[in-house]
């Protein structure tokens, strides 16, 4: 096993990209080249699996359901040295502290093109609403495949475990942030990946790809929420030259007032279910059916 990192931007300090990001909602689209420096996949015989963060010259941050661990001309390979999973991951509830990290076996060189993401620290708030990033290339993988960058809201805690609880699918803890949107989000092969927020000039990683109901269907995604496991990641790295800023939302959260009631999505795709749901519309229920014939609620990515 190895692991690539795609050196995919340029920065000019920690968690500043060097090309700027335009103002635009981008449902899936190529990103730019120079957009994501930290931006991290992990190869399995030959073939992307999950994506990841460098968060200094030695260490990578991923989810732990990833754990296993690529041709782009500015890449570099490196093996890893140590792979440490959270303890308590599925403790309590399924895909809880969903975490993990990597050592490399040599220390990266930053450069041009590479450079360590900025981590949400403890305290940060994300308010339902906020606009964030997410980046990853999906699975499969197919050669001269770029970077795919979209832009999604975050779904308040109360919320999306409303989602996660009306249907009996999950329960979202502390430990998780959720986000996305109808026909825009994350997928098979995104796991591990981050979702970001811009602050300034500086880009904080909010969350790690976890879990979600697939694809894009109205359901939101749960991440690893990384505020939560500033200590943690502190620890195993010795907190040296790992960069947390803490993030702010200013007002009121709306999700402070969200009261829970039945809440159907529905996707208007035509991927195949396998419900009597009309050609073209599904209801969440009908997706429901559709992913239990796959793998229940989808680990992205889908690990045979």
């Amino acid at each position: 096993c190895f692991l690539v990192i795609l050196q995919y931007g340029s920065t000019d300090g920690v968690g500043v990209p060097h090309i700027p990001h335009t103002a635009r909602i981008v449902g899936g689209k190529n990103a730019t080249a120079g957009s994501w420096p930290w931006q991290v996949s992990m190869h399995h015989d030959d073939a992307h699996l999950c994506g990841g963060t460098v968060i200094n010259t030695e260490w990578v941050l991923t989810a732990a359901h990833c754990i296993i661990t690529g041709s782009n001309p500015n890449e570099v390979n490196r093996t890893v040295s140590q792979i440490i999973v959270h303890p308590d991951y599925n403790k309590g509830t399924r895909f809880n502290n969903d975490i993990a990290l990597m050592k490399l076996s040599s220390p990266i060189t930053y450069s041009t093109y590479i450079r360590p993401v900025c981590l949400a620290a403890n305290g940060s708030l994300f308010y339902n609403g906020t606009r964030v990033w997410a980046t990853g290339w999906g699975q499969p993988l197919v050669a001269h495949d770029v970077l795919q960058e979209v832009q999604i809201p975050v779904i308040g805690h109360n919320e999306c475990g409303c989602y996660y609880t009306t249907y009996n699918l999950a329960n979202v803890t502390s430990a998780m942030i959720c986000a996305g949107e109808l026909g825009k989000g994350i997928c098979q092969g995104d796991s591990g990946g981050p979702i970001q927020y811009r602050q300034g000039a500086q880009w904080i990683q909010a969350g790690i790809a976890s879990f979600g109901v697939p694809c894009a269907i109205g359901f939101p995604e749960v991440f690893a929420r990384v505020s939560y496991f500033q200590l943690w990641i502190m620890n195993q790295t010795g907190g040296t030259n790992v960069s947390f800023v803490e993030s702010t939302s200013s007002g009121t959260d709306p999700d402070s007032s969200f009261v829970c009631s039945v809440v159907t999505p529905t996707n208007t795709t035509t991927a195949p279910n396998t419900t009597a749901s009309s050609p073209g519309s599904r209801t969440v229920s009908s997706e429901l059916a559709f992913v239990g014939t796959v793998a229940m609620i989808l680990l992205m990515p889908l690990l045979a």
